[in-house]
C-alpha cells in the first residue's frame, strides 16, 4: 500500500475556534514532506490530533494511515501502528526512568506485532549503540524521563526514541529548536538516518537549516490552518528571504 496518510478535507476546533480549516494532505511510502507557517497557524495542532491528544474536536474530514481511520483509534493504538510524534516541549515524567520508558515503549510495539519482549541485554547493547551516536552520557539514561534536561537534551533523547521505535511515519514538531550548532547537526543526521523506502517523515519547522539537511520531497506553506502552496525546497527558501507575507496574503 503506497498511502500512508491521507488527510481529506479536515477540519479542527478547540473548544470553539475553529484550527484546521479543510486540510487536504497525502503522504506516500518513502515520502518526507515539510510543514512551515507562521506561530498559530495550526501546525502542532494537526501533530497533537494525529497523534490522537486529547482536547480536539473533529468537525468533519477523514484521516487515513495506512487503510485504517485513524481518528477511532486511541493514541497507544496508534503509536503500536507505527505513528511516533516528536514534541515541540517533551514533557517531563518524574519517577520513569528514561531508559524504562523506551524499553516499555519498544515493548509494547513488540507485543502488538506478535514479537516476544526485547532481551535486557540486546536492549541495553541497542541502546548503547545509538546513544553513543547521539552523543547521550549513561548516566542520563537512568535519570527520570526529561526531568531537568536541558532543551537540547530532551530533543536529542527524542531522537534516541526515534531510533530505536523506527516508526513507520515519525511526526517531528520542530525537533530542531532550542539545538545549538553541534546538536542541531546530530539530530538532524540522526533523523536522515532513519529514513527508508519503508517509512514516511513530516517535519515542521520555522528554519530552513533543517530543511537543508533533510532535503524534503515536498514543502508545504501551511496558513490559517491550511496548506495554501506546495512545492520543493525552493518554498522554503523563499520563506527564509521573505518570510510569510506573500501566502498571507494569497
Amino acid at each position: 500500500m503506497n498511502n500512508f496518510l491521507k488527510i481529506q478535507n479536515l477540519s479542527v476546533k478547540v473548544e470553539n475556534k475553529k484550527i484546521i480549516n479543510d486540510l487536504n494532505l497525502d503522504i506516500k511510502k518513502g515520502e518526507v514532506h515539510a510543514i512551515m507557517g507562521p506561530n498559530g497557524s495550526g501546525k502542532s495542532t494537526l501533530s497533537n490530533v494525529l497523534a490522537g491528544k486529547s482536547g480536539y474536536t473533529i468537525i468533519e474530514g477523514s484521516v487515513d494511515f495506512c487503510g485504517e481511520d485513524l481518528i477511532s483509534l486511541e493514541p497507544n493504538e496508534r503509536a503500536n501502528k507505527g505513528i511516533f510524534l516528536a514534541f515541540q516541549y517533551p514533557v517531563e515524567i518524574p519517577g520513569v526512568t528514561n531508559i524504562n520508558f523506551i524499553k516499555t515503549a519498544l515493548d509494547s510495539n513488540r507485543k502488538f506485532r506478535g514479537l516476544d519482549p526485547i532481551k535486557p541485554g540486546d536492549f541495553l547493547k541497542l541502546v548503547k549503540e545509538k546513544s553513543e551516536i547521539l552523543g547521550i552520557p549513561e548516566d542520563r539514561l537512568k535519570r527520570q524521563l526529561n526531568v531537568g534536561f536541558s532543551g537540547g537534551e530532551k530533543k536529542r533523547n527524542e531522537a534516541l526514541q526515534l531510533m530505536i521505535l523506527n516508526p513507520l511515519l515519525a511526526i517531528l514538531d520542530e525537533t530542531d529548536s532550542g539545538l545549538d550548532v553541534d546538536a542541531f547537526k546530530i539530530v538532524a543526521d540522526t533523523i536522515n538516518s532513519t529514513r527508508s523506502n519503508d517509512n514516511s517523515l513530516l517535519v515542521i519547522t520555522h528554519y530552513q537549516r533543517l530543511l537543508e539537511r533533510i532535503k524534503p520531497d515536498i514543502v508545504h506553506i501551511f496558513i490559517d490552518g491550511s496548506i495554501v502552496e506546495s512545492g520543493g525546497p525552493e518554498l522554503a527558501a523563499e520563506i527564509e528571504n521573505n518570510g510569510f507575507e506573500r501566502f498571507a496574503n494569497a
